[in-house]
């Protein structure tokens, strides 16, 4: 068996990731053929297939199922030596690949990258927007060095950091301005707009209206939180949205906002990375550079 080599791990990584040799190439960024063939030399290196093809898509074989957490620990493993040694040698952070949820990438990212841009420069940020499970899965193979997300993420094999606490307000119609506040319960009975399910506010605002995470017929889905203030600006229903989204969501939509009485409905936002980075410290600084950044004054 000839030596594999990281490169060619590195493409079978994407391969079982997109699921398709075009989305795949494009993601290492080479043509479909030499990926194909990249692919075929691993396969006959191991003796084995990794994926079974077909006209529509790529899945991986039961060897490839077993092969893939491995060839991820080796990737993993490399990327964490590399840091090791750039740091060691008194090197400064010079990437920092960082992932962020859709509920704080918009508000929060400007101040991010301004205070990173002074604290490290020449640093090349590489940004990922997704869901908190997209993300942890991203760090947990290495794909990211850290991630900002609502915390707690309970994970022992993660390091949490604080960055800041956040009231969550109630949106409603400009025309409601002045009626009574409604508690928890009065808002189950009332047409409640949250986001898609995989989003971790829509669970956060279930839990303070102590609603189970079913489809009600008044309770309506939305892709992004600018989506739900501009329908609730035309009339359709009510939002929650945290004190980082007010002054950028509100700004074109007839809406009005009102703070709950009483015991706030609130998240706590914090970056996460794996304990075992050999980018800790690193990580550490940058989150104390993150925090001072990331105070939100209430609207």
């Amino acid at each position: 068996m000839s030596a594999l080599t990281l490169k060619q791990l590195r493409y079978f990584e994407a391969l079982a990731a997109q699921g398709h040799f075009g989305r795949a190439a494009a993601v290492v960024a080479i043509s479909q053929p030499a990926l194909s063939m990249q692919i075929k030399e691993l396969e006959d290196s191991l003796g084995t297939l990794l994926f079974e093809r077909s006209a529509r898509q790529v899945r991986l074989t039961p060897f490839g199922e077993v092969f893939a957490p491995r060839a991820r620990e080796i990737l993993r493993a490399v990327d964490e030596v590399t840091d090791l040694a750039r740091l060691t040698q008194g090197g400064a952070l010079t990437r920092l690949r960082l992932g962020i949820i859709p509920t704080i990438a918009p508000y929060l990212l400007p101040r991010v990258i301004a205070a990173l841009g002074q604290t490290h420069p020449g640093l090349d940020l590489r940004l990922r927007e997704s869901v908190t499970q997209t993300l942890l899965d991203d760090l947990d193979a290495g794909r990211l060095d850290a991630a900002i997300v609502a915390l707690p993420i309970s994970e022992p094999a993660l390091t949490e950091m604080t960055l800041l606490e956040e009231e969550f307000v109630l949106v409603r119609p400009r025309a409601d301005a002045d009626s009574p506040i409604p508690s928890p319960a009065a808002l189950r009975e009332m047409r409640l707009l949250l986001l898609e399910e995989g989003h971790c506010f829509r669970d956060q605002a279930l839990s303070f209206c102590q609603m189970p995470d079913t489809q009600p017929k008044e309770m309506l889905d939305g892709s992004t939180l600018s989506t739900l203030v501009q329908m609730v600006g035309s009339g359709i229903g009510v939002t929650l949205i945290p004190d980082m989204a007010v002054a950028v969501e509100t700004a074109s939509a007839p809406v009005s906002i009102a703070r709950f009485p009483g015991s706030q409905p609130r998240r706590t936002v914090g970056m996460v990375w794996r304990q075992s980075s050999a980018l800790g410290a690193a990580l550490t600084q940058v989150g104390q550079t993150l925090r001072d950044a990331a105070r939100i004054d209430p609207a």
